[in-house]
């Protein structure tokens, strides 16, 4: 059997492992769904395979690359205009390495921001609700969910796992277990639409038309949260959903709410990212009083590469490069997603191909961490304080069930690639 032939069957067997994790961690096995396995699943191939293979749809993906390029520029104009050459204007000296003068924080990260705002704005002219409607539809039609779950699950996809459940507020007291853990299962599967076009920007460089396939690795964490939330925690939902409305009084307002919530987000990534990167590197500095193996020293990124190399390895990674891929998998358990897409897009050219690239990329697009997770506690518990002792244990769960939901499309990515 050839090599092309087995790296196909990998992530098949993958599929089967991750379904099978799923309900053995159910909360009632007897209640497992064939149908919904199938619809699920049948669903997120149509998904990767309408937009990632139909001429029009690949071109119309690899043409948001110029949204990208145009979004980047124009917050260039208010960093630079803020920020000075920090932010990417002129410089008043000369520039022997300019590589080295790219300020993460004042040059890219600013992006989150106007995303933020522009989000908003386009919420209020209804044209994110839009579209959001035609994906409830969808997953009430395919997933036989209720009008306040789909509504739930097709707004996280763009405006992020805190923000979409104000949207169905008043539901929220009244649904069903099952309910919540799907909706927390898509948050912490998917990514919010603030940060898609950060990752865009930071993979731009190793995977080419990375924004399109971020927004498609979010379309296809849908049905893949959905799947196995409800193979976890099996039960109805049904709920309906009530008027949607996040109260934008006109233009300006969602622009100025839009940037404060985007000022918010941009704080909170960058104190993650200080503190995560710390923590690593007081873990290497303890790790460095071990012997060295195999002639290098013991690093936190080793540890990781070494237990994740096997998951990976059924997404459809080759295992020549497991272990480099593993150890970005576990990055991103252990931190975050950004960190591990910035160890991705650092990595020496050549120590991934471009295959094993793109189903890392799907493998990684999802805010399932333990700092995400906590994120998720303190915000639902503000919507809903009465339901806290319900909402603690099915986020931590939600951790678990967002990684597996990510792998499900790491699959998929794999088999079609």
């Amino acid at each position: 059997m050839s090599e092309t032939i087995l790296l196909h069957l990998q992530p098949v067997l993958g599929i089967a492992v991750i379904i099978f994790i799923a309900w053995a961690l159910s909360e009632n096995r007897r209640a497992f769904s064939f149908r919904l396995v199938a619809s699920a699943l049948a669903l997120q191939a149509a998904i990767a395979l309408v937009l990632l293979k139909l001429p029009l749809a690949r071109q119309a993906l690899l043409g948001l690359n110029n949204l990208v390029s145009a979004l980047f520029k124009a917050t260039q104009t208010g960093t630079a205009f803020v920020f000075g050459y920090a932010g990417g204007g002129p410089t008043p000296f000369h520039v022997t390495n300019p590589a080295a003068l790219t300020n993460f924080a004042f040059g890219v990260m600013p992006l989150v921001i106007v995303i933020s705002a522009l989000s908003a704005l386009l919420w209020y002219w209804r044209i994110l609700p839009l579209i959001v409607g035609g994906l409830a539809f969808i997953l009430r039609k395919t997933l036989r969910l209720g009008g306040a779950t789909a509504l739930g699950v097709g707004t996280t996809v763009f405006l992020g796992m805190i923000e979409a459940p104000l949207l169905i507020r008043p539901c929220l007291p009244r649904m069903t277990r099952t309910e919540l853990f799907i909706l927390f299962t898509v948050g912490l599967a998917s990514v919010a639409g603030t940060m898609f076009l950060v990752y865009a920007t930071v993979l731009s460089g190793t995977i080419p038309g990375a924004l399109g396939y971020v927004l498609v690795a979010s379309m296809m964490a849908m049905p893949a949260a959905v799947l196995i939330a409800r193979l976890m925690v099996p039960g109805d939902a049904a709920t309906e959903n009530a008027p949607a409305d996040l109260g934008y009084r006109s233009s300006m307002d969602a622009v100025a709410r839009g940037t404060e919530d985007g000022m918010k987000i941009y704080l909170q990534i960058l104190a993650l990212l200080i503190v995560m990167l710390a923590l690593v590197s007081l873990a290497d500095q303890a790790l460095a009083f071990l012997p060295n193996i195999a002639g290098a020293p013991i690093t936190l990124e080793r540890i990781l590469g070494l237990l994740f190399a096997p998951l990976v390895w059924l997404y459809g990674v080759p295992w020549h490069e497991a272990l480099a891929a593993g150890s970005l998998m576990g990055i991103k358990a252990v931190m975050n997603e950004l960190v591990a897409y910035l160890h991705m897009a650092a990595m020496p050219q050549g120590t991934l191909e471009p295959r094993t690239s793109l189903i890392m990329l799907y493998a990684l697009c999802g805010f399932a961490n333990p700092g995400s997770v906590g994120i998720l506690i303190a915000g639902i518990s503000a919507l809903i304080p009465e339901r806290r002792d319900e909402i603690v244990p099915l986020c931590f769960k939600a951790m678990i069930s967002g990684t597996l939901a990510s792998g499900l499309s790491a699959c998929m990515i794999g088999i079609l690639t």
